[in-house]
């Protein structure tokens, strides 16, 4: 891959009023001076034609701008091309670039993948890109971005380095057969120590809830009103609203932001015993739903509800004459009339914060944090190993699960999966 030279549209579809396509790898340059002419200095933009390299034609006059490496967004040479938006333009571009030998399309991600394998930025910042183009709420953007601007980069560099020194002091002690590390009480406490600050870091919300959003269960028996809730929050039709028992045999997901929180508000089947063979299966879906559910709406009697450590109890169809006075906690809810709608709102809203991080800071995804426990667990091992050589393999353990952690090591089965969620010329 590092000997061959790729091009890209890396801008949005055209048309547009300007479209940007990029060139990286050892012959930009050259590619570059045979489309655009001799190349300005690095870093400095100049405006040039254009023209196709082997019939001389004029395709535009552009911006031409070049980076040398290791200096560029990938680390290789790499030119960038801003012309004209047209689509019959950038075809021409494209069609020019191709026909130069050596020169193939870009792959989607492999700008952003060769960033990557030079050094430019580590798997975790990798990771922010692609959440950063998927983007959709200003919470997922703020979150991407400290990723992608090296938070948990920085973080991790802090701890490889203490984990450095307490290893290079437990092999020192090992070499020269000594137990000057073991009788220091003052690097096991650092290893203690160590292992702590990363189990906090554990405990700490995590992106998934960021990016798909709070799992909102909406459960109870049947005709319980859980349908008529459901359209109701949603403000449309989207579940089938009978008299009739058992009338809803599958969930329905309705993707809804409260307040900028991005949530999965899931109807489900009444729960009870049946022998309909399909109700039975929706009400086998709906146990499982509920045990799976960030926030669970409880529609039914208090003392039945589930164990869940964010229930919300509603009191339904409480415009009904018969409805009964609220039990002590939940809210009273009348879809027909909308009461307490927007009190339940908030009581979700306020449960589904609780699960997200703090605005714009980092949080692990599942591979980080898988990794990032493994290097905890090792950590902690290490402090209560009573042998040094055990004490001096368990923080090797520890660097390595790191090193997965950044992509150093023992990442090749995530690359192709993380940068297939790039575009084609990013």
């Amino acid at each position: 891959m590092a000997t061959e030279t790729i091009f890209a549209l890396s801008s949005g579809r055209p048309p547009a009023a300007i479209s940007v396509i990029r060139i990286s790898g050892p012959g930009a340059h050259d590619a570059g001076e045979r489309v655009g002419g001799a190349l300005p200095e690095a870093r400095t933009a100049v405006v040039r034609e254009l023209r196709h390299p082997a019939s001389g034609e004029l395709i535009d006059e552009a911006l031409v701008l070049r980076f040398n490496s290791p200096a560029s967004s990938t680390g290789e040479d790499v030119v960038e091309f801003q012309c004209h938006g047209g689509r019959a333009v950038v075809d021409a571009l494209l069609a020019a670039l191709a026909a130069l030998e050596g020169l193939r399309l870009a792959e989607p991600g492999e700008f952003t993948r060769r960033a990557f394998e030079n050094g430019r930025i580590d798997l975790t910042e990798a990771e922010g890109l692609a959440d950063l183009i998927e983007a959709e709420t200003e919470s997922q953007r703020k979150a991407a971005l400290a990723l992608a601007e090296g938070g948990l980069r920085k973080q991790i560099d802090h701890w490889q380095q203490r984990l450095l020194d307490l290893s290079a002091e437990a092999e020192r002690s090992i070499d020269y057969d000594e137990d000057e590390f073991g009788a220091d009480p003052a690097h096991l406490r650092e290893c203690a120590g160590l292992a702590a600050e990363l189990r906090e870091w554990l405990e700490r919300p995590r992106v998934e809830p960021l990016k798909d959003g709070v799992r909102v269960v909406v459960a109870g028996p049947p005709n319980a009103g859980k349908s008529s809730l459901l359209n109701a929050i949603a403000g449309q039709e989207r579940a089938i609203v009978t008299a009739i028992p058992g009338t809803t045999r599958d969930h329905i997901e309705v993707p809804l932001a409260l307040a900028g929180v991005p949530i999965v508000l899931t109807d489900t089947a009444g729960l009870r015993s049946t022998a309909d063979p399909v109700e039975a299966i929706g009400v086998a879906r709906a146990e499982q739903l509920v045990e799976a559910a960030d926030v669970l709406v409880w529609l039914g009697e208090p003392g039945a509800a589930p164990d869940c450590p964010r229930l919300i109890q509603v009191h339904p169809k409480a415009d009904l004459p018969n409805g009964g006075e609220a039990p002590a906690g939940s809210v009273p809810v009348s879809s027909v009339t909308g009461e307490g709608v927007a009190a339940l709102l908030e009581r979700i809203g306020e449960a589904a914060k609780s699960l997200l991080p703090a605005e714009g800071a980092v949080a692990l995804n599942r591979r980080q944090a898988a990794h990032l426990g493994e290097a905890a667990e090792a950590v902690g091992e290490a402090a209560a190993a009573a042998e040094l050589v055990l004490v001096a393999e368990n923080l090797r353990r520890a660097r390595g699960a790191f090193d997965r952690l950044t992509g150093r090591a023992g990442v090749e089965d995530v690359l192709d999966a993380l940068f297939s969620r790039f575009c084609l010329g990013k």
